[in-house]
C-alpha cells in the first residue's frame, strides 16, 4: 500500500515537472491570462464549464475569481456554467444534455468574454457544443484537457496536461487555473 501512495505522489510530481518545463504551454497560459485581463478590464466575464470532477474544478476556479486567491481585492466576474440545477435540468430535458452549456453560454456571454471549457478526455459533446456557440458569439476560447486532447483540440486551442490519468489531469487543471487566477489578480490589482 505504501508503494502505491509513493508512486501516486511521484506520478503527480512528474506531471507538474513536465508542466514546468513546457514553455509553449506556459506561453499559452500567459496569453489566456492576457485575454482574461482584457475581458475583465473591459467589463466582460470569464466562463468555465466541465462535467463531473471538471465541473467541480470549473466551480472552484470561478470562485477564485469572484472571491480571491492570494490577497483581498474586488471581485472579478466569473461564471461556472450548469451550476443552476433548475436551468441545467430544464435544458437537458427540453434540448438534450449536450446543450446544457451551449444554451447558457449563448444566453450569458458577450463578444470579448473568455470561455475556458474543461474536459479531461476532450470528447464531451456538451463541451464541444458550447465551444461552437462561444466562437459564434466572438467569445475567446481556450480549453483545458489531457495529453490526448480529443476533439477539443480540433475545436479550440488547449492547455494540455501531459497525462492520460483523469486524476493527474484534474490536478494539473487546478494548478493551471490557480496560476491563471494569480496572473490575472496580479495584473489587474498591481497597485
Amino acid at each position: 500500500m505504501n508503494k502505491f501512495v509513493v508512486d501516486s505522489f511521484v506520478e503527480a510530481e512528474t506531471v507538474h515537472r513536465e508542466l514546468a518545463a513546457d514553455s509553449s504551454l506556459q506561453e499559452q497560459l500567459f496569453e489566456l491570462a492576457t485575454w482574461c485581463y482584457q475581458a475583465l478590464s473591459g467589463g466582460g466575464k470569464v466562463f468555465f464549464a466541465g462535467n463531473g470532477g471538471s465541473l467541480a474544478d470549473a466551480q472552484h476556479l470561478a470562485a477564485e475569481f469572484i472571491s480571491r486567491l492570494r490577497f483581498d481585492r474586488a471581485p472579478l466576474p466569473s461564471i461556472a456554467l450548469a451550476t443552476n440545477s433548475s436551468s441545467m435540468s430544464a435544458i437537458a430535458n427540453d434540448y438534450g444534455y449536450d446543450q446544457v452549456f451551449a444554451r447558457e453560454i449563448g444566453a450569458l456571454a458577450c463578444p470579448g468574454d473568455v470561455f475556458i471549457p474543461i474536459s479531461t478526455s476532450g470528447n464531451s459533446p456538451n463541451i464541444l457544443a458550447a465551444v461552437e456557440v462561444a466562437k459564434q458569439k466572438s467569445v475567446l476560447v481556450m480549453g483545458m484537457t489531457g495529453a490526448g486532447g480529443g476533439r477539443l483540440v480540433e475545436a479550440c486551442r488547449c492547455l494540455r496536461v501531459p497525462s492520460t490519468r483523469t486524476e493527474r489531469i484534474q490536478e494539473g487543471h487546478i494548478l493551471l487555473g490557480h496560476v491563471l487566477c494569480a496572473l490575472v489578480e496580479k495584473r489587474i490589482f498591481a497597485a
